[in-house]
């Protein structure tokens, strides 16, 4: 009886140690909050210790343990909150997009500027050195021209761009001598910069300007061939199953407060992408706000979609 016993005591103690604290509880509330993050840019060290401050933050708000899961491409922050892997996922507008498909996630906050969302900008561009002056240089030489895009899943550095490129009779697959992912906004800047891309794609106010602005690019060497419409800021969003008073209380009310409550936190990670913190705050936003991306990726032939 006793070693029948001690067999069920074993079994019980290796179950419960099989556990994992970020498993959802009964009530849907995690005993450890996972955030996906794609720290793929040019200071992926930088986005860590910018984050390191609200993670500590968190803990102290929620009493349970926080914890990143940084991610090189946008990928695999969608394969993250969608395996159950991560609670929170900080996504680029575009990739919310594509992971929104199964409705299983919602967005709660986003980056707001005077209290409106955040608009930036999508580019493309070449190096000074390459001739090409215009959009309609690029058309009459693209046979000869080598050209990348950032992350697949990125907003300006692949969906704005190749729809734009769609609309002059200019297809990435096949109407250029070359075309390839760089994977990254960075790499894609650099490759142009360095000459061994001819025309690359990226964002204007967190690619080109900010690598300006650091020193890590010279000025002047990058030339803008196109400028897109604003783009709508990138959302945070929350798997749909953590219960919902934990989302809409105690989540979304923190980031909505930090700045408020907690500015030295929340300068410590806007400071990366913003040279004026002080007009900025996170802000709520709603899944419609990017129903103009939706409906941008609905109309370009053969895109490849995140299933």
């Amino acid at each position: 009886m006793r070693t029948l016993t001690a067999i069920f005591l074993a079994m019980f103690l290796v179950s419960a140690g099989c556990k994992n604290k970020a498993d959802l509880d009964a009530k849907g509330v995690p005993g450890k909050l996972v955030i996906a993050v794609y720290a793929g840019g040019d200071n992926p060290g930088g986005l860590k210790a910018g984050l390191e401050p609200f993670k500590i933050y968190l803990e102290k708000k929620l009493g349970i343990e926080v914890e990143y899961n940084f991610a090189t491409d946008y990928n695999a922050v969608i394969e993250a909150i969608r395996s159950h892997k991560a609670h929170i996922a900080y996504l680029s507008p575009f990739s919310y997009v594509l992971a929104s498909q199964r409705h299983d996630i919602t967005p709660i906050v986003t980056i707001g500027e005077n209290g409106k969302p955040s608009m930036y900008h999508s580019v493309i561009f070449t190096n000074n050195t390459t001739g090409i002056n215009s959009i309609s240089d690029l058309k009459a030489r693209a046979k000869s021209l080598t050209l990348c895009f950032a992350d697949p899943a990125s907003t300006s550095g692949h969906l704005i761009p190749r729809a734009y490129l769609a609309t002059i009779g200019l297809n990435p697959d096949n109407s250029f001598k070359q075309t390839i992912f760089a994977g990254s906004h960075p790499a894609s800047i650099f490759s142009v910069a360095t000459g061994k891309i001819d025309v690359g794609c990226s964002t204007l106010e967190y690619g080109i300007e900010k690598l300006e602005r650091s020193g890590a690019l010279k000025k002047g060497l990058i030339k803008i061939l196109w400028t897109s419409d604003p783009i709508v800021s990138s959302p945070v969003v929350v798997r749909n199953d953590l219960n919902k008073d934990f989302v809409k209380k105690k989540i979304a009310t923190i980031y909505l407060n930090l700045k408020t409550d907690a500015p030295t936190v929340f300068n410590a990670y806007i400071k990366i992408m913003h040279p004026n913190p002080e007009k900025y705050s996170y802000i709520p936003v709603e899944d419609s706000l990017y129903n103009g991306l939706r409906k941008i990726a609905g109309g370009i032939k053969d895109l490849s979609v995140v299933k």
